[in-house]
C-alpha cells in the first residue's frame, strides 16, 4: 500500500487539484443538464396548458352531452402522430369514463393511474403534469385539469398530452455536448494546474539542485536568491554546512595533532633503540615499529572518514590513472624476462571520484601496485559509472590470484600471502580500510587474464 505522505510533492497537488476540478465539472455538467431539461418541460408545459385551455373553454353540454370544441391543430387529427387530447367524466366511483378524444388516439387511450386521478381530484380546477405511456409505449408529457361545466353532472377531465421524446433527445445532446465541453476545460484546467505546479516550485527544485552541487563539490554553499518562504531554510542549510565544515577541520586538526605527538616519541624510541644492541633493543625497535604503523593506519583512517563526511572534493579518474600506469611501468620494467609489465586502462573523460585526490591516488595506487607485484606481464585497469553516485574500479592481473577460501584473509591487515614476495602485507588492507571509509567496498574475485581481480566500489561526483 502506497503512503500517501511520500509520494510527490508535484503528483500530491496535482492529484488533488484534479480530483476537484473533476468533481465541481462534473457537477456543474449535471447541474447544467438538468437545468437545460427542466426548462425545455417548462416550455413543453406551457404548451400544453394552451391547448388544455382551449379544451375547457370551447367545450360545451349540450342536453348533458359535452361537446369538444373543434380545434385546428392538425397533429390531432393524425393517428399517432405524438399530439393527443382526451375528455373525461369522473364516475361517483372516482374512475374515469372517456367522452370524446383526439383522432391521433386512433385506437388507444390516455390512460391516468389511480394515483393521479387522486391528485386531480384533490386540486379542482388546477393544471396538473404527468409523465405517462401513450400510444405505440411511447413516453408522453400530460397536462390535465378537473373542473365542472354547467349542466353536467358529472365533473370532467380535459387532458393534453405530447410525445416527450424530442425534449429527452435535446437534452442527451445538450448532456454530451456539456459533458465533451466540460471534459476539454478540465484537460486544460490540469494542464494548467501542472505547469503552475511546476512554476511554483521551482525555488524548492534549484534548492534540491543546489544542495546536490554542494554534495557534488560544484559548490560551498547555497548562493539563491529564494522566495521569503524558502530564505530561511537556504539560511540554516548554510550555516549547518559552515557548521559541518568546522567540525571536521577541528577533527582533522586534533587528529594531526595526536599523530604529531605520538610520532615524535616513537622516533626518538626508534633512534635509540638502533643504537643499542642486545635482545631488548630488537623488541623495542619492533614494537616501536608496529606502533609507527598503528598511528599511520588510524591517522589514514581518520582522516578519510573526516574527509567522507565532506562534501566539496571531487576528484578526476582519468589523469590517476594515466600517472599510475606510467610510473608502475617503470618500476615493473625488468620483469616478465625484462620485457616489463603492460598496462592496459580504460576510464572516460569525466568520471569523477568524490574526495580527495590523495585518497584515490592511495586506493588506486595500491591496487595496481599489489596487481604489478604479483602479476606476470599483464594488468588491466578499468574505471566506470556504476549507477547513481556510484564508480567501479576494476584490476587484472596474469598472476597465480588467491585461492576463494583465502580471500577474506588477504584483507586483513599484515597478512602476505607469499613471505617471498617483497611487502608488508598492508597494501589491500589499506585500501578495504580506506574504501569503506569513504562508504565503499573491495571485492576480490577471479579474473579472465588468469590471476586475481580486485574490484572498488566507490562514491561518485555527479555532474
Amino acid at each position: 500500500m502506497l503512503d500517501f505522505r511520500k509520494r510527490s510533492l508535484v503528483r500530491r497537488l496535482v492529484l488533488l487539484a484534479a480530483i476537484w476540478t473533476l468533481f465541481v465539472l462534473l457537477a456543474a455538467g449535471a447541474f447544467l443538464t438538468a437545468q437545460f431539461r427542466d426548462a425545455a418541460i417548462r416550455r413543453f408545459d406551457q404548451s400544453l396548458a394552451v391547448l388544455t385551455d382551449d379544451l375547457y373553454a370551447g367545450s360545451t353540454v349540450e342536453d348533458g352531452v359535452v361537446k369538444a370544441p373543434f380545434l385546428t391543430d392538425i397533429r390531432a387529427t393524425r393517428a399517432y402522430s405524438g399530439r393527443y387530447w382526451a375528455i373525461f367524466a369522473q364516475k361517483s366511483g372516482g374512475g374515469l369514463s372517456a367522452i370524446e378524444r383526439s383522432r391521433s388516439l386512433f385506437d388507444s387511450d390516455l390512460m391516468l393511474s389511480t394515483a393521479q386521478i387522486d391528485r386531480l381530484t384533490a386540486d379542482p380546477g388546477k393544471t396538473l403534469y404527468f409523465d405517462m405511456r401513450g400510444p405505440q409505449d411511447k413516453p408522453l408529457r400530460a397536462a390535465a385539469i378537473l373542473t365542472r361545466l354547467p349542466g353536467h353532472p358529472d365533473p370532467v377531465v380535459f387532458i393534453a398530452a405530447e410525445d416527450r421524446s424530442p425534449i429527452d433527445d435535446d437534452a442527451d445532446r445538450f448532456g454530451r455536448i456539456t459533458a465533451l465541453a466540460l471534459l476539454l476545460l478540465g484537460v486544460g484546467l490540469i494542464v494548467a494546474i501542472v505547469f503552475q505546479v511546476r512554476f511554483g516550485l521551482q525555488p524548492i527544485f534549484r534548492l534540491r539542485r543546489e544542495i546536490a552541487g554542494v554534495r557534488s563539490g560544484k559548490a560551498e554553499r547555497l548562493v539563491g536568491p529564494y522566495p521569503e518562504e524558502l530564505e530561511p531554510l537556504a539560511g540554516e542549510l548554510n550555516g549547518l554546512l559552515a557548521h559541518n565544515q568546522e567540525v571536521v577541520e577541528r577533527q582533522r586538526t586534533h587528529v594531526g595533532n595526536l599523530a604529531h605527538a605520538l610520532k615524535t616519541p616513537l622516533s626518538v624510541m626508534l633512534t635509540e633503540a638502533s643504537q643499542q644492541g642486545g635482545v631488548l633493543a630488537e623488541v623495542v625497535e619492533r614494537q616501536a615499529q608496529t606502533m609507527r604503523e598503528q598511528v599511520d593506519h588510524h591517522l589514514r583512517r581518520a582522516r578519510a572518514a573526516a574527509r567522507s563526511q565532506t562534501s566539496g572534493e571531487r576528484t578526476p579518474v582519468e589523469p590517476i590513472l594515466d600517472e599510475l600506469a606510467v610510473t608502475l611501468e617503470r618500476i615493473f620494467q625488468d620483469k616478465g624476462d625484462g620485457r616489463g609489465v603492460e598496462i592496459d586502462w580504460r576510464c572516460p573523460e569525466d568520471l569523477c571520484f568524490q574526495g580527495e585526490r590523495q585518497d584515490f591516488m592511495e586506493l588506486a595506487g595500491n591496487v595496481m601496485e599489489n596487481a604489478g607485484k604479483w602479476s606476470k606481464a599483464r594488468i588491466r585497469a578499468e574505471a566506470k559509472a556504476d549507477g547513481e553516485g556510484r564508480m567501479l574500479l576494476t584490476v587484472d592481473d596474469d598472476g597465480p590470484g588467491i585461492p576463494a577460501e583465502q580471500r577474506a584473509q588477504a584483507l586483513k591487515r599484515g597478512q602476505r600471502m607469499d613471505e617471498h614476495t617483497p611487502g608488508t602485507g598492508l597494501g589491500l588492507s589499506i585500501v578495504d580500510e580506506l574504501a569503506r571509509a569513504y562508504g565503499g567496498s573491495v571485492t576480490l574475485d577471479d579474473s579472465p587474464l588468469g590471476g586475481l581481480r580486485v574490484v572498488l566500489s566507490l562514491p561518485r561526483a555527479e555532474g
